[in-house]
């Protein structure tokens, strides 16, 4: 299945249930975060982590990830490409290889 069939059954699964009326770009924003909170539950008390629980949450994330790229027009596989190409230069192998340290201090 390729990213644009992904994002076809999302805008059919939403449009099926006539939920765009809900989808403001603040809404699938704060949505986002919400599942990225939930994600991060999965791994709150200790080091077992239910792999299925984390998938889920996971494609929660993604999920209004690409709805909020469609709403803007983007296509998520090049914004994710060009911003890899931005960081990639703020972070050149010889300098960042193996360091965490921030760009600015580098």
């Amino acid at each position: 299945m390729s990213s644009e069939d992904v994002r076809q059954q999302l805008r059919q699964f939403v449009a099926e249930r006539d939920w765009a009326q809900f989808h403001s770009p603040e809404n699938l924003a704060k949505s986002i975060v919400i599942e990225a909170g939930e994600l991060l539950e999965c791994f709150q008390w200790g080091t077992e982590v239910d792999s299925a629980h984390v998938r889920d949450e996971l494609a929660d994330v993604i999920t209004y990830w690409l709805l909020l790229a469609d709403k803007f027009g983007a296509n998520p596989d090049q914004i994710v490409l060009d911003k890899l190409e931005r960081t990639r230069a703020k972070y050149p192998v010889a300098k960042a290889r193996g360091r965490s340290t921030k760009y600015d201090s580098l």
